[in-house]
This record gives C-alpha cells, structure tokens and sequence, in this order.
C-alpha cells in the first residue's frame, strides 16, 4: 500500500537525517549539482508537461519554471559557504568573555507539498533551499498537474536516493497521510483554505511551518503614473498563466482621470501581447485554466458580478472545449460580489476609478493582507503613503511580479497571505534552526552574579548601566 511505503520512506529518512546533520558545503553543492543535470536532462519533458498540464508557451515555461529554478541552484551554489559559515554576533557585558555564535543546523526531514499553477517551479525553488540547508526531504506535487507531477516522480526516483528526497504523487489522502506524520519542517503553498488544515494538522506534531499562500493582490494607478506604460506590465502580470499566478495583479483602482485611457490601453497591450495578426486569441502565447472545475468557477464570479450591476467592458468569452477564458475587464464592480471577496486567479481584471486615495486605501485595508501590492505612480509621497499605509508579502513599484524574481529578497506572504519567506538565504534559513551557541572563557565573569548575594549591589549598578 502506498500509506506503508510512505510509512518505510519517513522512518529511512528519519535515521538518515543524523547523517545529513553531517554533510559539508561541497556535499550539499554536489547535491544541488544533481538536481541541476537532472533538469537538463529532463527539461523537454518538462516544457511537454507544463503544456499538456496549462497549455504554457515553451518560453514562458522556460523564463517562469526551468531558468527560475536553475538561477535558484546557481546562486544557492555560489553562496552556500557563507550561508553555512557560524556567524559572530556581539556580545553583552554578561558575557564579555564569552564567544558567541549562531549555527545553521539542518531542521530534519521536512515535506514540501506543491501546487498546480506553477507545478515545477514551487516545488523546485523549496526543494533547492532545503537541500541547501542539509535536510531529508519528502515532495508531494499536485495531482491537478499531473504530467508534470509525473515528471517531478521521475526526475526525482531516477536522481535521489528515496533515503534522501522522495517524491509520493497520489490525490488529497495522500497529502492528509503525510501530514499526521512528525516532520520536522513542513513548507505548503497553495489557497488560504487548504493553508489553514495544513497549519492545524502540524499543530499536532508541532511542526513548524512555512506557508505560501496568496490573496487579493491589488493595484493602485494614480494620476502621476504612466498610463500606456502601466497598462502594459499589469496585462503581463495579470495574464501571464492565463491569471492563474499567486500575485497577479487582481484588481486594479485607477484614477478617474486616467479610467478610460487606461482601459484603452490595456487593451491594447493585451492584443499586441496574445493575439495574432488576425486579431485572434493566439494559444500558442496565452495559458488555459488548468480543469473545468477552475473554469466554471471564473465564469461564475463573471455572472455573479453582473448579476450584481457589473458591466462587461471586454472580453467575457469562454472556449469550453479549449478550457480559454478571455481577457476579460469588469467596470462598475460592487465590493459586495464575489469577485471582489475571494480570489480571482484568473484573467478577469476589475477596475475601479477612484478621485481620492482614501477609497483604494480603505478598501485594501478591510480585507486580509495580501501576497503582493502594486503602485503605479511619479509622486514620492504618494508612494510613500501607499506603503506605510498597507501591509502585504512584498510589493513593487511601477512595476509587477519583478520581486519574486530576485533571490536577495524575501518571497513571502503574512497573515492571511502567508508566513515564512523562500528564496535565497531567506529560503535556507526557512529549512534551518537558527542554534546559538556560547563558548565561555576560562576566565569565568559569570561567578559575579552566583549567589551569596550579599554586599552585591555595585555588579546591580555595573548590569544597569552597560546591560
């Protein structure tokens, strides 16, 4: 049975992760150096993959999983040394004479369940930092995505050893299987819903967690911005996977000067981005949502939005058979339809005029904080108002989505949206314990506080002032 395999795979991996405590810089490089020609190796099943799965273009899957996950490997790699290296910290008159470290020590063995949007590329990016880290590891992709998912099994069985990372693929028993089991660390990226029995199953081991999840990731253009320019990265951002992306632009609060001349030409970056010269959606450029369950569902916020007084001002079409919901822009949205409660993760854009910046700012902070925040603007102040005003995972300035593509920034969520950060050293801090260790000297300061404490108050005085 499955249950008893994965049963035989978690105690292998339970022994073996004393031995991984072990492991050096280059023994963790050496790894990550495997998994790298492994995906070369399988890199044209993998674009095969994503299409049968999501329909990607090669080159979208290429910039957005293969090349994201390989530059991830290349700057583990390059940096790992430092990364493990103890690091000094200062010290306190309490222990002047002490030297004083932090150890990156492995967490243990830790599972990594993934999604289906970006099936490759977020269970690779966790994967790299927990082998950097110096962890066993347990992979369960998303059964939605199953060509890819096939292929992660593959590439990881034909690589790994199962004592060292495994891969289960399997439906939502397998996942709940996985999840009563006591791992060390447990990094889950997927909706809030789900996020939230993820965090109450590790409760039971007191596992710690890492959550990737997502939200309503807003826009605000302003008055100063670039309109033409604006337009064209949120129709990037927000059509990139056919919507189907954790911070994609999901709704967009635009000046009401500027309301018209930005449908105009989001529009138009839309045409010139994925249609062809016929003017015809053109496939080969534009994703499809992933099953029929996830395309009833966005048609249905379409109907209730309009059903609620939205209008639609472009797009609306289905291709039932193709799984192709257009690009499509809403006006007139009232905040009480659905589309403007849950998350879109589609390519439906709602777009809200706004004449002060009081509406979008109330509006944003009334719901959970999202994963990401995008402000388009020329003024300063006004950016600096939008920030300190708001809180999300990251946010990006006259721009979209760039972020998550720099691994010396955090990559996370907080709240509703998340907790725990990936990427970079913030990734293999993820999948390590922060140890701090104190060596103390042969010089003992410490006996000045040891009991009798009798005619003691001048080392009271010395701690009050240089504490």
């Amino acid at each position: 049975m499955m249950t008893d395999h994965i049963q035989t795979v978690f105690e292998l991996q339970q022994k073996n992760k004393h031995v991984l405590r072990w492991s050096t810089a280059q023994q963790r490089i050496a790894t990550l150096k495997k998994l790298k020609s492994a995906i070369h190796e399988f890199e044209e099943r993998i674009y095969t993959a994503l299409q049968s799965d999501l329909r990607k273009s090669r080159f979208e899957s290429a910039l957005t999983e293969v090349l994201f996950a390989l530059s991830e490997i290349d700057f583990a790699i390059q940096h790992l040394k430092k990364w493990m290296k103890p690091r000094r910290v200062r010290k306190t008159f309490t222990s002047i004479l002490a030297t004083n470290r932090i150890y990156y020590e492995p967490k243990g063995v830790c599972l990594i369940i993934a999604p289906w949007n970006y099936p490759f590329q977020l269970i690779m990016s966790p994967l790299i930092s927990a082998i950097a880290a110096g962890n066993c590891i347990i992979l369960k992709p998303s059964e939605i995505s199953s060509a890819v998912s096939d292929v992660i099994t593959q590439l990881i069985q034909k690589t790994f050893r199962q004592e060292e990372i495994a891969c289960f693929e399997g439906d939502r028993s397998v996942s709940e299987f996985l999840l009563q089991l006591p791992f060390d660390h447990i990094f889950f990226t997927g909706s809030t819903s789900v996020g939230k029995s993820v965090m109450k199953a590790a409760s039971q081991n007191l596992s710690s967690v890492t959550l990737e999840l997502g939200g309503k990731s807003p826009v605000i253009v302003d008055d100063t911005a670039n309109i033409q320019d604006a337009a064209a990265k949120i129709a990037w951002g927000k059509l990139i996977n056919a919507g189907q992306t954790c911070i994609a632009p999901d709704h967009v609060f635009v000046h009401r000067s500027k309301l018209a001349e930005f449908i105009t030409h989001y529009q138009d970056a839309v045409t010139r981005q994925f249609f062809n010269d016929q003017g015809k959606l053109d496939s080969t450029q534009y994703a499809k949502i992933i099953n029929t369950h996830h395309a009833e569902r966005l048609m249905a916020l379409i109907a209730d939005a309009v059903d609620h007084g939205a209008s639609i001002t472009w797009g609306g079409d289905v291709v039932w058979h193709e799984l192709t919901i257009y690009p499509t822009v809403l006006c007139d949205v009232p905040l009480d339809s659905k589309i403007m409660q849950e998350e879109i993760f589609g390519p439906i854009l709602p777009v809200i005029p706004y004449d002060d910046l009081e509406l979008p700012l109330s509006i944003i902070n009334s719901k959970g904080k999202p994963l990401a925040f995008y402000i388009f603007s020329k003024n300063k102040s006004t950016v600096k108002r939008l920030l300190t005003s708001t809180s999300s995972g990251g946010a990006c300035v006259n721009d979209v989505l760039i972020h998550v593509s720099n691994p010396n920034l955090p990559f996370g969520g907080v709240n509703g949206s998340g907790m725990g950060s990936c990427h970079g050293i913030f990734g293999f801090k993820t999948f390590s314990h922060e140890r701090s260790v104190a060596f103390q000297s042969a010089l003992n300061m410490s006996k000045l506080i040891y009991p009798p404490y009798t005619n003691k108050g001048w080392v009271l005085k010395l701690l009050r002032k240089y504490m």
